[in-house]
């Protein structure tokens, strides 16, 4: 957790420590691909529309943010930008959520739900995200018949935070562009 002021210097330290040997490890390996003129014209025309998106890729809203999170290296690098925002509650919110629905038993699925609203929309939860309290009211009722869809309306509400909160920042950030260097 990068939240409290006593964490604060020894766990984001370690956190961000961790980031950057991830991330350097994906440069490292991503190093071949070389700068921007080197690269394939394939890979030069994906890089210039993920760079800029044409209006109709816009007017597609989250299409790119989509990718993002479909991209374990893109969620590393958004993970590190949260984690220097103190919001990486969001992603690892976002991410258990999509463990959880792809749980396949009834007890994994208790164990797990329980983990999930105590780690994240639990009050005081050591990762609280941030969820109105209608939210947070239907997430506690779906808990006494925990399903795969338990937590959809949270993390579809964390979804569109990280969308159009994070992510136009990120989009501006050095490690967005550290990471269109090496795509």
């Amino acid at each position: 957790m990068c939240r409290g002021l006593a964490a604060l210097p020894s766990t984001c330290i370690e956190r961000a420590k961790e980031m950057k040997v991830h991330l350097g490890q994906f440069l490292h390996k991503s190093k071949a691909i070389g700068d921007f003129d080197n690269l394939s014209p394939v890979k030069q025309d994906k890089v210039t529309k993920i760079a800029k998106p044409s209006a109709e890729d816009t007017l597609q809203g989250g299409q790119l943010f989509e990718k993002l999170l479909a991209n374990k290296h893109g969620v590393a690098a958004f993970r590190a930008f949260l984690c220097s925002e103190f919001s990486e509650e969001n992603i690892d919110f976002w991410l258990a959520c999509e463990d959880y629905k792809n749980t396949k038993t009834s007890s994994k699925l208790m164990l797990k739900a329980q983990k999930i609203y105590d780690d994240f929309v639990k009050v005081q939860a050591p990762k609280e995200v941030n969820l109105d309290s209608l939210t947070r009211v239907i997430v506690t009722r779906n808990l006494t018949n925990p399903n795969n869809s338990c937590f959809q309306v949270a993390q579809e509400r964390t979804y569109s935070l990280m969308e159009k909160d994070s992510f136009p920042r990120f989009l501006k950030s050095n490690l967005f562009f550290d990471l269109l260097k090496y795509i």
